[in-house]
């Protein structure tokens, strides 16, 4: 696992299932140099997995499997609840979104790739929200 200081959004995990080969591509380069990701994205892909895509339990496993043997997972936690709580209120996110964000904190990470979240916004002075996918040109 990489020491670089990343936490990895559902969002881009989901693109590893994506019919899309360029983010696909780059959705695998991230995984691939690791990172930090939560029970909550674990939780939040396999739901879109199995809701979503109709995906068959084995497949799912599989893959939840592969992206926790490349990525620390940050447990659930009550600090993570309160700090979220503090970051939606403060910077106007959704709750979940907030959640992600403090698991990041929390995780001493410096950045956040996210697709769905600010592009460039530094939250804390700490982390920058970053769309690994900007410069596509559908994105």
């Amino acid at each position: 696992m990489s020491d670089l200081k990343v936490f990895i959004d559902t969002n881009i995990l989901l693109y590893l299932l994506s019919a899309d080969k360029e983010k696909a591509d780059q959705a695998e380069k991230i995984v691939q140099a690791g990172g930090l990701i939560s029970v909550q994205v674990l939780n939040e892909m396999a739901n879109v997995a199995r809701r979503k895509l109709a995906m068959p339990w084995t497949e799912i496993n599989e893959v939840l499997s592969l992206i926790r043997s490349l990525c620390s997972t940050a447990p659930l936690t009550i600090e993570t609840h309160d700090r979220g709580r503090l970051i939606a209120e403060r910077y106007g996110l959704s709750l979940y979104d907030a959640m992600i964000v403090a698991a990041a904190l929390i995780g001493g990470c410096e950045t956040l790739y996210s697709e769905d979240l600010h592009n460039g916004l530094l939250i804390d002075h700490q982390m920058r929200i970053c769309n690994p996918f900007r410069s596509f040109k559908d994105s």
